[in-house]
């Protein structure tokens, strides 16, 4: 059985670990008697990109089977009208589902009356693996996650175990399920890591770019008038010394007007995979009339919402390390072990942030509001601005409160990026459809540093420092200090 459910990786795992290598699931009760399983006749593709061909995997469909009785359903924000009249559920696929901002999401959608499907091939747990890193909170196989969400709300999500660069995994997946919308999470998010060598900059762009391309062929193929709704990133326009406008400017020149996408200026091979996937989904609307929203979002924080509330077995990952670590996550985690703030280079560098029950929030709200057959619409994600030293300031003030004695201190800045600049971005159109922001207040950093002592136990101090290099990168493959 653990033949059946592997990923793929270069080197022993008792060694210094280079690339996704073959390392079977054991002893992560991966399996369990309340699941179903469906082989496919398709093999994973291999994440590796050099070496021998891997072995056959399979292609795991798999739900709950009843804990307690099935809550009956009631017509909600998941449901809508079909031919003639009756009420029907609206099926959304949500890829990376076993991620941070994925995980969140499924289960708010399965809250509100979504029938839900995972697809993801677990390979962010194994990138942890690789690292030596560990997500403060513990984290439950997805197989537990989703058994204890049946057994707390009677809901089932289904389950698909495979890697979306595997296009017949992935239509054999859209033709079980029939999605009426994709959330689509399932992309390798770390700048950092995409810095590391060769071989994972290389990682990030064939699995971002030519999984985005097979979930567009998937909907033209087998789902045509599915909704696509992509995360994108902020960070796809840089830093520029002019407004940021979402998606779209009007410029004049030459004393003629055109409407154009917003120029493009990504600081990282991560980001650029963000931006081949959007010129990929704007080009695939224009020329098959699909419908897709791309939203770009800002760096969230966070980590509880109603739903990973329910449970200890349904928390989510919390990240604070130097490859994976999002700023104010970060920063908390450092205050609770008593480590100084880690601001790089002068700290003026300014982002656009959000809470993780807005990300949520900003999903269900593309889903229920879907774009037109032939329209690519761009939302700027986020809720509020913040310069990392501002950041560092707030972080610092609440843990004063709490006792805690924050220092900050500057470190050199492993990126290439402007340390002090213009940053003014237009976010405007998720707020229209109805969004009701979490504003970052005093009461929930407070919430967030709590939840960071009371976990505290659990952090590695030697993964916080910056350890990835944007001008040190190279060809060979490099191992992150553990």
């Amino acid at each position: 059985m653990a033949r059946l459910l592997s990923t793929y990786c270069s080197v022993d795992m008792s060694s210094s670990c280079k690339l996704p290598c073959h390392q079977s699931y054991q002893g992560s009760n991966f399996f369990s008697s309340s699941c179903k399983l469906q082989t496919s006749k398709f093999p994973l593709e291999k994440l590796v990109l050099k070496g021998n061909r891997p072995e056959r995997a399979c292609m795991v469909s798999s739900t709950t089977l009843p804990i307690s009785q099935e809550a009956k359903t009631q017509p909600g924000s998941g449901s809508h009208q079909a031919s003639g009249g009756s009420s029907k559920r609206k099926r959304v696929m949500v890829i990376g589902g076993d991620g941070y901002c994925g995980w969140a999401t499924a289960l708010h959608l399965s809250n509100k009356n979504y029938e839900v499907a995972i697809v993801d091939s677990l390979v962010r747990r194994l990138f942890d693996h690789q690292l030596g890193l560990d997500s403060l909170t513990p984290i439950s196989s997805i197989h537990n996650r989703i058994r204890r969400w049946k057994s707390e709300t009677g809901k089932t999500i289904q389950l698909y175990i495979g890697d979306i660069c595997d296009f017949e995994f992935l239509a054999e997946t859209f033709e079980s399920f029939k999605p009426d919308a994709v959330v689509h999470f399932g992309e390798q998010r770390s700048a950092p890591y995409s810095m590391i060598d060769r071989s994972r900059a290389v990682f990030t762009q064939n699995n971002n770019v030519i999984g985005t391309l097979n979930v567009l062929f998937a909907i033209k193929e087998f789902r045509e008038d599915c909704h696509l709704v992509k995360l994108g990133t902020m960070g796809e326009y840089g830093t520029p010394n002019i407004d940021i406008e979402e998606g779209y400017i009007t410029i004049t020149h030459n004393g003629r007007t055109d409407t154009l996408p917003y120029p493009k200026q990504a600081s990282s091979f991560y980001h650029l995979s963000k931006v081949h996937d959007s010129n990929n989904i704007a080009f695939t609307c224009k020329a098959w009339g699909m419908r897709a929203t791309d939203l770009n979002q800002g760096v969230v924080y966070g980590v509880r919402t109603d739903e990973t509330e329910m449970h200890e077995e349904l928390c989510n990952r919390l990240d604070y390390d130097g490859v994976f670590g999002t700023a104010l996550n970060r920063f908390c985690v450092q205050a609770a072990v008593g480590h100084p703030l880690t601001v790089y280079g002068k700290g003026g560098q300014t982002r656009g942030y959000l809470d993780i029950r807005d990300t949520i929030q900003c999903v269900e709200l593309a889903i229920a509001n879907p774009a037109q057959r032939g329209e690519f619409r761009v939302f700027n994600q986020f809720t509020e601005q913040f310069s990392v030293n501002e950041l560092a300031s707030l972080v610092t003030k609440a843990g004063e409160k709490l006792g805690l004695n924050v220092e900050t201190k500057s470190v050199p800045n492993p990126r290439v990026e402007a340390e002090e600049h213009y940053y003014n971005a237009k976010h405007t159109k998720l707020i229209e459809l109805g969004l009701k922001p979490h504003l970052l207040s005093d009461s929930l950093l407070d919430s967030l540093l709590n939840f960071a002592i009371q976990f505290k136990d659990r952090v590695d101090v030697k993964q916080i420092m910056p350890s990835v290099s944007w001008k040190k990168i190279g060809a060979k493959p490099k191992t992150v200090a553990a």
